[in-house]
């Protein structure tokens, strides 16, 4: 059973919510941290990916997704409130009365706010750099952040909703594994596997706009088209994290909590 794995989520989302009962800035840091590491994996991610697409190869997105596995890592190992991963965490602690719904909803509130200007500060430093002011650079990032904007709403929702709960997942399994090799293998194989399946996580998204903007994107690309993004993108992984991974496994383990403890 998934028991141990929960307890350990639990004693995660009180941990969380005690940094934030102690200091809500330093919790507003940490998201902002957050936001960061996955502004790393988005630019190495497509940084990576561009090599093929300037040659118009088929692999330039199976290589993205491969290298933005290094987000995860940075995130599990170190530290950081991700607002997706969250949606898991303190649902679960709710749904079984250990914290209440007015905190939770600070919380997630904190974190994502946190996480908007992480990725802000982030593409400012990416601009400082000059690293993406070539269009022979920028070319693919474009060409992904343009796609994503104009995407019909219903379908950015299930998107977000297939998204999160995938990569809640790649939080959640490896709490039942033994070794880092294990845990890095897993949470890596998750990763690519929301990256390559084309859905949408809003914290990547937020970092890939906010680095979009700073790169010369094209007239197409434009804040209300951010935004378009953003609202049913956050909804579907607010679903996918609080319903499908909270309640589903508050749900389904209700019955067989207490023997863990009797053990």
């Amino acid at each position: 059973m998934e028991n141990k794995a929960l307890l350990q989520v639990e004693k995660l989302a009180l941990k969380k919510h005690k940094i934030f009962h102690k200091s809500p800035l330093r919790y507003l840091l940490r998201s902002m941290l957050a936001s960061m590491f996955i502004g790393f994996g988005v630019i190495v991610a497509f940084k990576a990916g561009n090599f093929f697409y300037i040659e118009h190869s088929p692999f330039a997105y199976p290589i993205a997704a491969l290298t933005f596995g290094a987000a995860i890592i940075l995130i599990a190992y170190g530290g950081g409130d991700l607002f997706t991963g969250n949606t898991f965490y303190f649902s679960y602690t709710a749904f079984q009365k250990k914290m209440r719904w007015a905190e939770v909803i600070k919380l997630w509130t904190t974190s994502y706010i946190g996480n908007i200007l992480g990725a802000c500060f982030f593409a400012f430093f990416i601009f400082s750099t000059g690293l993406f002011s070539d269009k022979e650079t920028t070319g693919f990032l474009l060409s992904v952040a343009d796609k994503k904007v104009h995407l019909p709403t219903y379908e950015l929702f299930f998107r977000g909703i297939l998204c999160n709960w995938l990569v809640c997942l790649a939080f959640f399994i490896p709490m039942k594994l033994q070794g880092d090799g294990a845990k890095l293998f897993t949470m890596m194989l998750f990763v690519f596997c929301f990256f390559i399946s084309g859905y949408e996580h809003s914290i990547a998204n937020m970092c890939t706009f906010a680095i979009a903007f700073v790169s010369n994107p094209p007239e197409s690309f434009t804040l209300a088209g951010v935004i378009h993004n953003l609202i049913p993108v956050t909804i579907g992984n607010l679903i996918g994290g609080g319903v499908l991974m909270g309640w589903m496994y508050y749900f389904v383990n209700k019955p067989f909590m207490g023997e863990e403890n009797e053990e």
